[in-house]
């Protein structure tokens, strides 16, 4: 009788126990780990150059982020173009297209049953609209900060490259902005899926790969110019160092 009793128990048990572990929720794939490292090696890059804009000790760290920020907008394109779907520029165009007419249906918004489907389309075009500004103040700011460092205009230069700059800290406030808006308007963090690739809910993954290892050799890459930049910045400071004794000595002896 007891050797009957336990066979009969365990299934029971097991089932028990099953039935106590909670479900993971779904989730989907929605941005690959390519774009993701794209996205945030550009917003450490650009960030850290402004806040060594100024002053020439770390003028050598503000010219390798503003190449580096240049090279990214390069990978980012050409990822766009020939990248997987769900990455590609013609979505960001396409939405841009809807702009004008979004603009035109605002005049019609005159209560609250017409105003809310005008802000949920509004919400992604302008998101969208501050992604494209971004992507495209970058070619001005980065060949504004190259010609600087290569001296080939005066203070006026200068002038110009410091205004986009500080044109581009304000879209990225407005960018962070919206997405904490957006994030309280929908309680629900909009900045996850650029961390995680990943968006709460059921359904087919809208990014199919993640592309791993081209995003790990993307940082890579970064990683060696200017593990580079930075081997060569003891060579020419010793330079820089050693032309001016050199000409403080010819002076003394003059």
């Amino acid at each position: 009788m007891t050797a009957n009793t336990f066979p009969s128990s365990e299934p029971g048990a097991a089932t028990a126990g099953a039935q106590t572990q909670a479900p993971r929720p779904a989730s989907r794939r929605v941005v690959d780990a390519t774009t993701r490292m794209l996205h945030w090696l550009m917003a450490l890059s650009f960030t850290v150059a402004y806040l060594t804009a100024d002053g020439e000790r770390w003028r050598l760290v503000h010219v390798t982020l503003g190449y580096t920020l240049a090279g990214l907008l390069v990978c980012r394109v050409l990822w766009g173009l020939f990248g997987p779907r769900q990455a590609r520029l013609s979505v960001l165009a396409r939405k841009l297209k809807g702009f004008p007419a979004w603009l035109k249906s605002l005049g019609s918004v005159n209560s609250l049953d017409t105003l809310q489907p005008a802000w949920r389309q509004g919400q992604n075009l302008l998101m969208a609209l501050a992604v494209a500004l971004i992507l495209g103040v970058v070619i001005p700011l980065t060949l504004s900060g190259y010609a600087v460092w290569d001296e080939w205009g005066g203070e006026w230069l200068e002038d110009v490259h410091e205004f986009f700059g500080n044109a581009m800290l304000m879209m990225v406030l407005a960018h962070i902005g919206l997405i904490a808006l957006l994030s309280l308007l929908r309680r629900k963090n909009q900045a996850l899926p650029m961390l995680t690739g990943r968006a709460a809910g059921s359904g087919p993954d809208l990014a199919k790969r993640n592309h791993g290892f081209l995003a790990a050799l993307v940082l890579a890459c970064v990683l060696g110019f200017w593990g580079w930049q930075w081997s060569q910045a003891p060579q020419n400071g010793a330079a820089q160092d050693a032309a001016q004794i050199d000409n403080h000595r010819n002076n003394d002896s003059d």
